[in-house]
């Protein structure tokens, strides 16, 4: 018995394994019914974009599989060097190296639906995560590079488990001089445990930022994260600064 094109557009509305369009095409690739041929070609298209995902992370996994050998790759980044405001974090994240996370990447480049799916997961199928911040205080006491530094150091110490080798965007850290480190620049967009830990550090640092707006409104820190936004610039002239303004950071606008 023929299917019907609806019961066909319906099998098709089902799928949730992407690896499953293929079979889909397969099954219906002899049906020349307008209908069913347009519904083949949709599931050709996404098949084809869910193979060029695959090869983006298999190219993201380069730097992690270049050590086979070991199994504990460290990926380390931070986010909040730059706003007027809040601390600034940083993530550390191990990957099994079987670990499949389909549209990972530098948080930056996500929406923030896609981030915090992308976080649940990478809670749920990471070996481990550790997580470190520094304070506004902290940054005015020893400025936002040593401060981000510290924070790194905090989120490796976070570890449950050791890391053998570390991952880190752009930089080299002497705090953690105790593990060997590879310094890959935009490694938030080349490597899939970097991009890890800027999600995880994107994530947190914004639901943080979402309660400082509720303790400290007027700044607009939910939508503008602490950064000088005109927004943000405009509500400091006005209010002053809050507890969390970083002194060294805002001389130009009080």
């Amino acid at each position: 018995m023929v299917s019907k094109i609806g019961d066909i557009k319906a099998e098709l509305s089902a799928i949730t394994e992407p690896e499953l369009y293929k079979a889909f095409c397969e099954k219906y690739a002899s049906d020349d019914r307008s209908g069913v041929v347009k519904l083949v070609q949709q599931a050709e298209k996404k098949l084809s974009a869910y193979e060029s995902e695959l090869e983006r992370l298999r190219i993201m996994r380069k730097y992690e599989d270049s050590h086979p050998d070991l199994e504990y790759i460290c990926g380390i980044d931070e986010v909040g060097r730059g706003p007027l405001a809040g601390p600034v974090y940083a993530a550390a994240v191990i990957l099994p190296k079987d670990a499949q996370i389909l549209y990972i990447n530098d948080s930056k480049k996500l929406s923030e639906k896609r981030r915090e799916e992308l976080y649940s997961e990478i809670m749920e199928k990471a070996i481990a995560v550790g997580i470190g911040y520094s304070t506004c205080e902290r940054i005015d006491e020893i400025n936002i590079l040593q401060a981000t530094f510290e924070a790194m150091d905090k989120a490796v110490a976070n570890l449950s488990v050791n890391p053998e080798l570390l991952l880190i965007d752009a930089v080299h850290i002497p705090q953690l001089e105790r593990y060997p480190q590879e310094s890959i620049i935009k490694g938030d967009a080349k490597s899939v445990s970097i991009a890890a830990a800027s999600i995880i550090a994107k994530v947190t640092r914004d639901h943080l930022m979402a309660e400082y707006d509720e303790k400290y409104p007027g700044y607009g820190f939910a939508s503008n994260k602490g950064y000088g936004s005109q927004d943000h610039i405009d509500a400091l002239k006005r209010l002053g600064p809050c507890p969390i303004h970083r002194q060294s950071f805002i001389k130009n606008f009080v």
